[in-house]
């Protein structure tokens, strides 16, 4: 079977314009990025959903080659930027997964828009409830750095990132330091946007079937799942034994099967 392409553009918004990837055909399942990704981090994801599916990537808000709002990110925002990317390309109801920063905000478009959700899946997503926001002011930020002449930045970014990924996969930290630099000076925006945010006071709100994803080797998220499905009424659980934070890029036929398999049930 020929390997479904994919096709990019643009999506006129009130606010601005949001750049988006897409492949296949059917009913919609959009898939959000962690911080400070963008699109790319379903390159390969997307023409495995897009043989049953519309996948369809976009880059949140403030990242990527989406607008740049002027004031600072918020999970709520981000979200906002959600439904208006939906409302821009007439989509109404959509199946909703996200990785990271982009659970966190797949969650908030779930609790505050429950009508446009079908499914959600929810991948490597910290449970961030008051602990946990205590927590994060003691954990410096791992993407903050300060942009230097001699451009040592990038190996800083590099060096930071590191233990998170797989060894001898250098591609993937390319990657990662791409669309760092897209986002400049607000790379850690959506980090600190997650620390800001009361989840604790939305996941009650979520209607729609939900699977709680996470990687075994994800340091910050895997300790997260159990509370995180705990908080969602009849929500599921998966596990990818060898997920790292890139768990995505990394595994992408493997995350791509347990999405497809969670989508696929009636």
């Amino acid at each position: 079977m020929a390997r479904i392409s994919i096709k990019r553009g643009f999506a006129d918004t009130p606010k601005g314009q949001i750049h988006y990837a897409t492949a296949g055909k059917g009913d919609p399942v959009l898939f959000l990025h962690q911080t400070p990704r963008s699109w790319d981090e379903y390159r390969d994801v997307l023409p495995l959903v897009g043989e049953r599916y519309r996948g369809i990537a976009m880059d949140t808000i403030g990242f990527g080659d989406s607008y740049k709002p002027k004031e600072q990110g918020s999970i709520e925002s981000y979200a906002m930027g959600v439904i208006d990317f939906l409302d821009a390309i007439s989509i109404e109801r959509v199946s909703l997964i996200g990785h990271h920063t982009g659970g966190v905000v797949a969650l908030e478009v779930a609790a505050t828009h429950p009508e446009r959700i079908h499914k959600l899946v929810l991948s490597s997503t910290p449970y961030v409830d008051a602990a946990d926001r205590e927590a994060r002011k003691r954990r410096p930020f791992i993407d903050e750095v300060e942009f230097k002449e001699d451009g040592s930045h990038l190996t800083e970014i590099w060096r930071r990132r590191m233990s998170f990924y797989p060894k001898n996969r250098p591609d993937l930290i390319t990657r990662l330091v791409i669309d760092t630099l897209k986002v400049g000076d607000r790379m850690e925006e959506g980090h600190r946007a997650v620390s800001a945010y009361k989840m604790e006071e939305k996941t009650a709100l979520v209607k729609a079937p939900t699977l709680v994803l996470a990687g075994a080797r994800d340091p910050f998220s895997f300790p997260r799942m159990k509370p995180l499905s705990e908080a969602i009424k009849g929500s599921e659980t998966a596990v990818v034994d060898e997920g790292m934070v890139p768990m995505v890029d990394q595994l992408p036929e493997e995350f791509a099967r347990v999405v497809l398999t969670f989508l696929d049930k009636n």
